[in-house]
């Protein structure tokens, strides 16, 4: 596993995903955080965005996937976006993705609930 990593903390989505009706109906927000695993010190040392990945690239891909088709589990986007971030960006050895309900319809006070996966090129 590489020791460097591009870091993208909580994106912010309004989207419509859950098993409950409500969830569906009205959405709600989605916080996203991927952590990109590669070798940085390409860019790093000549300064050059074509060795590495974009943010704004890797907003929109997660944006796609979090606008997309409704989905009952977060598992389920979460397992979306590695795949998607995996194909897109080659360069990519391994991703971690953390999908978080922010404000999610249960009957019990918290932060928030999500998911947390890491997947890696075979």
């Amino acid at each position: 596993m590489p020791a460097d990593s591009l870091l993208l903390s909580r994106l912010r989505f309004h989207a419509h995903h859950g098993m409950l009706p409500a969830e569906s109906a009205h959405g709600q927000i989605f916080e996203v955080s991927v952590r990109l695993e590669f070798p940085l010190a390409p860019a790093g040392t000549s300064d050059d965005l074509a060795k590495t990945v974009d943010y704004q690239d890797v907003y929109v891909s997660v944006g796609k996937i979090l606008q997309g088709p409704r989905v009952k589990l977060v598992e389920t986007l979460a397992e979306q976006v590695a795949a998607e971030l995996l194909a897109s960006y080659k360069i990519v050895e391994a991703v971690e993705v953390e999908i978080m309900k922010a404000a999610p319809p249960v009957g019990f006070a918290c932060g928030g609930l999500g998911v947390k996966i890491r997947r890696q090129r075979n």
